[in-house]
């Protein structure tokens, strides 16, 4: 299958009806590949700073036009949290974008399908191609429904940094292995417990978190596993 194949592929999976898939092919191409193959300028960085303005307006727009009673201040936080990085490598991962990407075999080999910091980026050159190619009526609608679980959890009153999910596609990904999570102390009376878990890869601990649940706190021990390992 070659590149621009593959990049159909993608647009028929993701469920965009688009005009030029051009626009997308270069979206999928990281500077790595551009830089091996001498075409230095046909690669995706002018369309992912493109793609981030437009999709910081559409959850702007969106945040502005849903919650009418939430400060500037409030707004502002939801929506950072909404196109960081986490958010973006996640729905990247949904859509299992890695395996489309064009990179060069040095970035390939050191694991950049599987790399937080560039899924994200991706994610926000093809938005960046999407506003080229359809406009920003119709990309609006095909953003927001990539982000509809993180909508989903807006709705439900808290947007969830679930870094257990992330942890597990990441590790899944990259090492073709599943974190494992351990309770390894409690403390405190019975109505004031704070549990301390561990979460471990092939039995090497990777990353420690506290909190007043055995849930809570074996989420805070995937974030810390995911900062360490995704810087």
């Amino acid at each position: 299958m070659d590149w621009s194949d593959r990049t159909k592929k993608f647009l028929f999976a993701v469920g965009w009806d688009v005009n030029n898939s051009e626009l997308y092919e270069q979206a999928l191409t990281h500077t790595s590949f551009a830089h091996e193959r001498g075409r230095r300028r046909i690669h995706n960085e002018r369309l992912e700073f493109l793609g981030d303005a437009v999709l910081e307006l559409i959850v702007s727009d969106y945040l502005y036009e849903t919650y009418p009673n939430l400060s500037e201040g409030k707004l502002t936080k939801l929506r950072a949290d909404m196109v960081c990085e986490a958010s973006l490598a996640r729905l990247a991962f949904e859509l299992n974008v890695g395996q489309y990407i064009r990179l060069g075999k040095g970035e390939q080999m050191s694991g950049g399908r599987t790399r937080p910091s560039l899924l994200s980026d991706t994610i926000e050159a093809l938005i960046g191609a999407l506003y080229l190619d359809v406009g920003l009526d119709k990309c609006r609608e095909y953003v927001l429904i990539l982000y509809e679980p993180i909508l989903q959890e807006l709705q439900e009153g808290v947007l969830r940094r679930d870094y257990k999910t992330l942890l597990q596609e990441f590790s899944q990904a990259r090492f073709s292995v599943t974190p494992v999570y351990r309770i390894v102390s409690e403390n405190g009376p019975d109505h004031n417990k704070e549990f301390e878990a561990e979460v471990l890869m092939i039995s090497d601990p990777v990353g420690k978190g506290w909190g007043r649940s055995k849930k809570e706190a074996e989420q805070e021990a995937a974030k810390t596993a995911w900062e360490k390992l995704t810087p």
